[in-house]
């Protein structure tokens, strides 16, 4: 898989901490099944991987 440029990896960064912030709130707030948290947590997760394996966080010296 190629590299996805550093502005999109860190759209999906924030994308997996919002996601997994929220799970988080309404979890505490009203009742959510537990496959339910576990799949936003899960979605969360991945998100936040695949920005940081993927990224290009380095600086190429040419």
């Amino acid at each position: 898989m190629k590299k996805i440029t550093k502005r999109k990896s860190l759209l999906l960064l924030s994308i997996g901490m919002v996601i997994i912030a929220t799970s988080q709130v309404f979890s505490q707030y009203f009742e959510i099944p537990d496959m339910a948290k576990g799949s936003f947590i899960g979605v969360g997760i991945g998100l936040l991987l695949t920005s940081l394996i993927f990224g290009k966080f380095k600086t190429e010296d040419s």
